[in-house]
């Protein structure tokens, strides 16, 4: 194994234990299982059977309902009942939370208890507390008192379990001995784990959530690195981005977390929780395991072989950026650059700008720059014809860059045979264009070592381009080239769904890795025009360059490697929601999208918060029928606010927080 999968650079399955679900077979290289939850009151027995056979027909294999009490998991009974009445055996999942008994309860109901081990038995003051040791045994000695039970009556009624860590659910213990880190995840739900094996209880599922992505991937890691070192196996993985949000966003950010764990085999049912209806969640799970289901058999010209990696010079299990030299504004300690393709465009005109965050004001003869504004703008073989701004810099084809009337302005790509041969380069910046599927070549590698005006733009025609991508720069690594990369990633997809995903997972869990300065993203426009996602139609109001511009700042604000924008944390909804989230997002949203770098979190229920919005700026909580908790940070600020005035409040809260700007025109 390396590190925590098989391989790095050869696409394999990693070997769990096979659990049941009822009659569904998951982990042991059963197909990756998707799933869904309802997000209608438990109660409403008639509502969440109709909501659930929508996400059956839909697709998902399993079906998640909240059980926040002994009612709701008593009822879960006459939910199952009706399906198996209508026709529908579909395994049914009971989420608990706080209430053990409910769990006890449900185990013998349904096919399987998610239980959060953060909340099942620890409760949470947020304090820091100074465990001894021997405190510290107490302390799972209790665990161990309480949780048992529930194991008892899973191995007898045959109920499969997921121990579900959160990363904003770890009890005071946890976080005074480990912290806020993905180890302290890790931990949480080893305790439980390992209580279950005491019991030779193994019908286990585990997840590592968080809303951010770059945790959630070192945690998922770290905890088959765990399990394989202690027990030499691993239990099956249920992968999530927890509150990832609604539309690009919440499929981006979902993709870069479960996208970049799938690339390495790791991964044996998913869940995109998105805030929008669960039905809507099944084709992106169905789009992001549909590229895995045949990743093995792709033979021929595309998937030529990629050479073994012997030596990881990085650490998966946290973030470090791969240290770079500083070629003008890239690399370095810079952010990322985003490079606008217009090489397509039959012309390009000042209007055209406005996609990629230049607007140009006719009355001033100046352009208004977004905060997600491209850097570089590459024309192929066109030059514009107007003056550009001055942030903006040009990328053209060497033969053209040499008719550029601004050298300072205007900059050459070659190709890696082109850019060997030439002896007309920039002594400023030059862009090196390399397919690392068909380039090993040491030449090439010797020259850029010593010249410290190059970038490589690098992409793969290998089917497997994330990893040969890696590969290449994990040599760059080990032979001590600092040269900036920007990640080149085109996609052919048909649906916005896909080459969203295609985008977020080839760039983003490079990313997460700390490699890249820069993203370069392609596509083939007509392919996805009129396309909806999540109910909006993409292309009849935005153009494809500004599709690619979102998307492209998007998948850099997801990794947490530059803000640009406001980050929503909203969970996805579930019967245990106060209020309408959908509804209440796009509120928040429409009045706070311009507060750069403000991250809010939009919660149902008091399980989704304060906890579940770990590190949320500002929290909007449901708190009671029409009732709101506004939190900062982790404190409740104001209580029981009136859900009419509530969006009002979270503004003055912003405002008296110093968070607060006021619109641009």
């Amino acid at each position: 194994m390396q590190l925590y999968c098989d391989s790095l650079t050869e696409y394999k399955r990693l070997a769990t234990r096979e659990v049941r679900i009822g009659d569904l077979l998951l982990g042991n290289f059963n197909p990756i299982r998707v799933q869904t939850m309802t997000t209608t009151d438990t109660m409403d027995t008639i509502a969440t059977v109709e909501q659930s056979i929508r996400c059956i027909e839909a697709g998902a294999e399993m079906v998640r309902i909240t059980a926040p009490s002994k009612k709701e998991a008593e009822n879960l009974l006459n939910i199952k009942n009706e399906l198996h009445k209508r026709g529908y055996k579909t395994p049914l999942i009971a989420d608990i939370h706080f209430t053990p008994n409910a769990a006890e309860i449900a185990a013998r109901i349904i096919e399987k208890v998610r239980v959060n081990p953060g909340n099942y038995v620890d409760k949470k003051k947020f304090e820091q507390i100074d465990y001894t040791d021997a405190e510290y045994a107490e302390e799972i000695d209790r665990i161990r008192e309480r949780f048992t039970p529930l194991v008892k009556i899973c191995k007898e009624y045959g109920t499969a379990m997921r121990i579900g860590t959160n990363h904003g659910s770890l009890s005071d213990r946890i976080m005074s001995r480990y912290g806020d880190t993905p180890m302290g995840m890790v931990e949480s739900a080893m305790e439980f784990l390992r209580i279950a094996r005491n019991e030779s209880y193994h019908n286990i599922i585990l997840s590592m959530k968080a809303s951010n992505p770059q945790v959630m991937v070192q945690a998922y890691r770290l905890l088959v690195n765990v399990m394989m070192d202690e027990f030499g196996e691993a239990y099956p993985l249920h992968l999530g981005v927890t509150e990832a949000g609604d539309g690009e966003d919440g499929r981006i950010k979902s993709a870069i977390g479960i996208g970049t764990l799938l690339e390495d085999g790791l991964g044996d049912t998913i869940r995109v929780s998105l805030t929008e209806d669960p039905e809507f969640e099944i084709p992106v799970c169905r789009d992001l395991v549909n590229r895995y289901t045949n990743r093995q058999l792709v033979t021929g010209n595309k998937q030529t072989g990629i050479p073994a990696i012997t030596k990881v010079p990085y650490s998966p299990f946290e973030y470090t950026r791969r240290s770079t030299d500083t070629v003008s504004n890239i690399g370095g300690k810079h952010v990322p650059v985003v490079v606008a393709d217009f090489m397509k465009a039959a012309s390009i005109r000042h209007e055209d700008l406005q996609a990629i965050g230049y607007t140009y004001n006719t009355e001033t003869d100046k352009f208004i720059i977004a905060d997600a504004a491209a850097d570089y703008l590459y024309t192929g073989k066109k030059l514009p014809d107007f003056a550009l701004p001055g942030t903006l810099k040009v990328i053209c084809d060497h033969a053209t860059w040499l008719n550029a009337p601004d050298k300072e302005k205007y900059y050459p790509l070659f190709q890696s045979t082109e850019y060997l041969k030439s002896t007309d380069h920039s002594g400023k910046l030059n862009f090196v264009a390399v397919d690392v599927n068909q380039t090993n070549c040491q030449e090439l590698l010797q020259k850029i070592r010593k010249d410290y005006t190059v970038v490589l733009c690098l992409y793969s025609s290998n089917a497997h381009t994330m990893p040969s991508v890696r590969r290449y720069i994990i040599e760059l690594m080990n032979q001590g080239i600092t040269c900036p990369i920007i990640l080149s990633v085109e996609s052919n997809d048909t649906t916005i769904d896909e080459q969203l995903i295609h985008f977020s997972t080839d760039s983003g869990a490079l990313l997460l890795d700390g490699m890249g300065d820069g993203i370069w993203l392609m596509n083939e426009p007509e392919k996805i025009r009129n396309q909806k996602v999540s109910g909006r139609t993409y292309l009849e109001t935005k153009s494809n360059h500004q599709f690619i511009n979102n998307t492209s700042f998007s998948i850099l604000q997801a990794t947490r490697t530059r803000i640009s924008k406001t980050e929503y944390i909203s969970c996805p909804s579930c019967g245990r929601t106060l209020f309408d989230l959908q509804e209440t997002t796009a509120k928040i949203r429409s009045v706070t999208h311009h507060l750069k770098g403000v991250k809010i979190a939009i919660m149902g229920c008091i399980v989704n918060g304060p906890g579940e919005m770990a590190d949320a700026d500002f929290g909007y909580v449901g708190s009671g029928v029409g009732k709101i908790t506004l939190y900062k940070g982790k404190e409740i600020v104001k209580r029981n606010v009136d859900s009419a005035i509530a969006v009002e409040e979270l503004i003055n809260l912003l405002k008296e927080n110093n968070a607060w700007v006021e619109k641009t025109a």
